[in-house]
């Protein structure tokens, strides 16, 4: 009987498989050969641990895909839906029109935010971190963490919230991914946007913890995007952590190492404790140039 690690890496291995062949047909033979078991159990794990289907899995991601494609070129829709290896016009306008409400060409004109489908394994990641729960990385790797104190003065603040997202993949799955270009346009925004876990107190009810943001300075007119809305933020104390440079594809592992390191650290031998219930706890789109960057409010002991 597998553990579950093992049928988590056994999972991870069919959704890389399944990636690296979006474009190709798929068959259950080659994600049991990536899985190392037999078909029968590889699609027994992939279920259990995803709530899906491999094949209900694959369809997610080639329309997904494929709505990235149609918003980012003027690819015909018939050239896409054959790249994703739908066999007809037909079935793939039903099959997108199924999936977001609209159809390849209504989409295309309107570009809509809609939440896409991204793999469970990165979404899986970030679910078992925010528990406390580790991953299986290098220990004996040294890691020099870089912390510092900021003062936050009086700040505007605008946000775009979800429903229930405690994390960015919830986030993207409820709100979209395409957020962080409509923050980034933002006139008088005095820093790039960010990722934030809001206090209670900023959170009306029905809304996400997670939301993503841009500051700007207090009393801005800037204009709030649909959709979107403006609040203001008291000033605080920031404890900012930022990792190690890093290779992109090991953005998993500077997150975590980040997370470790933020989790051991005391405040208090600075003479602060954490004040998350005061203000946002805020993180940097990871870039593996500068490492990865957290901040967490403190107050003075």
């Amino acid at each position: 009987m597998a553990t579950q690690w093992e049928k988590r890496k056994a999972v991870d291995r069919m959704q890389e498989a399944i990636e690296q062949r979006l474009g190709e047909p798929i068959t259950l033979a080659q994600l049991a050969h990536a899985a190392r078991y037999s078909p029968y159990y590889a699609a027994r794990i992939f279920k259990e641990l995803t709530g899906r289907t491999p094949f209900e899995h694959i369809r997610l991601r080639r329309l997904s895909a494929a709505a990235m494609r149609l918003a980012s070129s003027d690819d015909r829709v018939i050239d896409v839906a054959f790249d994703f290896v739908f066999d007809s016009h037909e079935g793939f306008t039903r099959a997108f029109s199924k999936c977001f409400g609209l159809t390849p060409a209504e989409f295309r004109r309107t570009r809509p935010e809609v939440p896409l489908f991204l793999p469970a394994s990165a979404r899986g990641f970030y679910s078992r971190r925010l528990k406390g729960e580790t991953t299986m990385t290098d220990k004996s790797k040294p890691s020099v963490v870089f912390v510092q104190i900021l003062e936050r003065p009086e700040r505007r603040m605008i946000l775009k919230r979800g429903k229930k997202a405690t994390h960015y993949f919830e986030y993207c799955e409820e709100v979209g991914c395409d957020i962080w270009k409509t923050l980034s346009s933002i006139e008088s925004a005095i820093h790039e946007p960010m990722g934030l876990w809001l206090p209670d107190k900023l959170r009306p009810e029905g809304t996400s913890k997670y939301v993503q943001g841009v500051e700007l300075p207090k009393g801005s007119t800037a204009a709030v995007p649909e959709g979107f809305e403006a609040i203001d933020l008291p000033p605080c104390r920031m404890l900012v952590f930022q990792g190690p440079p890093f290779k992109d594809d090991d953005f998993e592992e500077a997150i975590g190492s980040l997370w470790d390191a933020i989790n051991a650290y005391d405040p208090a031998s600075i003479g602060y404790g954490w004040a998350d219930d005061e203000a946002p706890r805020f993180q940097l789109q990871p870039m593996g140039y500068r490492g990865y960057i957290e901040g967490r409010p403190v107050r003075a002991r």
